[in-house]
């Protein structure tokens, strides 16, 4: 079991924003390997596009982190569940450059149904919401907090199949079943938590998105809409006015609207 408060060090302010990694362990090559995520499941896939470069392997999480989630790992092998990390920490770079290139048409956008979003056809408006089902604005992802991670099992997959990140895959009928329904019963036990536990009219469903209560609840306490605007004014992101001008609807819907 996990003590409920942790004394979260650094500037809190500046991991918040993912301005700053002082807060990060690097896993290194521990997590995720070629054999389970392709170049192609890293372009076309949601938020797991946003994982490091694979030549360099590294994965980061959260310092004070880092025990329960050896803890929990260790306990979903004795399940027989290899677990491990497909996405952890994101830097606000890394996110702007998601953002942008879904915006621009760089990279696709899917709905839930797995349909890609024609964006020709979209107002700038229309494009910031489709975006925001599955991918965070800069400094508004919890992945700059390092506590929340995406996760799989690779010894669930298929063979020969590779990762995609995508709900049915934790579905009922989906390889990560066996997986999904351990952590509704066990993640609890380690302090983990699913915040996009279902649809709350913001951002979709992700069975796969863990987030680490102790740390996760001050970074959410944390959070101040106008540290957020005056981080994008002075950022070079696609659809600034429109976001700027939407920010506190922005807010209540895809920040603020998670499972506590």
């Amino acid at each position: 079991m996990q003590k409920n408060t942790i004394t979260i060090l650094g500037d809190i302010n500046k991991q918040l924003l993912g301005l700053t990694d002082q807060h990060i362990h690097y896993l290194g090559n521990e997590c995720l390997t070629n054999k389970n995520l392709t170049d192609k499941n890293v372009a076309n896939h949601h938020e797991i596009k946003a994982v490091q470069t694979l030549s360099r392997s590294t994965i980061g999480i959260h310092q004070q982190m880092k025990t329960a989630f050896d803890a929990l790992k260790h306990s979903a092998q004795t399940a027989g569940i290899e677990l491990k990390i497909a996405s952890g920490f994101r830097s606000f770079e890394r996110q702007l450059q998601i953002w942008n290139n879904k915006f621009t048409g760089k990279a696709i956008i899917k709905k839930t149904n797995g349909e890609i979003v024609d964006v020709s056809r979209l107002s700038d408006w229309q494009i910031i919401e489709a975006i925001l089902l599955y991918s965070a604005l800069p400094g508004a992802s919890r992945h700059h907090w390092g506590c929340d991670i995406d996760v799989y099992a690779p010894n669930l997959l298929t063979a020969g199949k590779s990762l995609q990140l995508e709900p049915w895959e934790y579905q009922q009928s989906g390889p990560m079943a066996k997986l999904s329904t351990w952590l509704t019963q066990h993640a609890a036990e380690f302090g983990f938590y699913l915040p996009y536990d279902c649809y709350r009219g913001g951002i979709a469903a992700e069975p796969w998105h863990l987030s680490f209560r102790p740390l996760a609840t001050q970074y959410q306490a944390t959070f101040n809409i106008q540290a957020l605007q005056t981080c994008l004014i002075n950022t070079d992101i696609s659809g600034k006015m429109v976001i700027v001008d939407n920010l506190t609807e922005i807010a209540k819907r895809y920040i603020n609207n998670v499972n506590t």
